[in-house]
C-alpha cells in the first residue's frame, strides 16, 4: 500500500509553495526600493488558494491567481517608484510567519502519519 503525500497533506503543501512565491515577489519590491519607476507587487494568497482549492474540488477555474498583481501606493513617490519599504517589510515579516505556521502544520501531520505507520 502506498502512501499519496499530496493527499494526506492536503492544501498545506500548496500553502507552503504559495508563500515561498509570495516571498520571492515581496523580496524583489524590497530589493528594489530605490530603483526609479518600479512597481511594488504581490500575490494574492487567498485568491490562489482558493483556485487551488477548486481545481482540487475539480471545479473549472476562471484564472491563474498565481501571477503577481501591482500594488497601489499609499503616498507615490516622485521618482514612479511604488514601493513602500514600511508595507513591504510588514507583510514579508507576516508571510514568513504564516509560512512557519504551514511548516508547522505539514510537520504535525507527517509525525502522525508516522505514528500510524508505526501502530501507535
Amino acid at each position: 500500500m502506498t502512501i499519496n503525500f499530496k493527499d494526506a497533506l492536503g492544501l498545506h503543501a500548496d500553502a507552503l509553495h504559495v508563500r515561498a512565491e509570495r516571498t520571492k515577489v515581496l523580496a524583489a519590491n524590497i530589493a528594489n526600493e530605490s530603483t526609479p519607476g518600479y512597481t511594488a507587487r504581490d500575490v494574492d494568497f487567498g485568491a490562489v488558494m482558493q483556485e487551488r482549492a477548486a481545481e482540487e474540488a475539480g471545479e473549472l477555474s476562471l484564472g491563474d491567481g498565481a501571477e503577481a498583481l501591482y500594488r497601489v501606493p499609499f503616498h507615490p513617490s516622485a521618482d514612479g517608484n511604488t514601493v513602500e519599504i514600511g508595507v513591504e517589510q510588514a507583510a514579508f515579516s507576516q508571510n514568513a510567519s504564516d509560512f512557519q505556521t504551514s511548516l508547522t502544520f505539514i510537520n504535525m501531520k507527517l509525525r502522525g502519519l508516522q505514528k500510524a505507520i508505526n501502530g501507535q
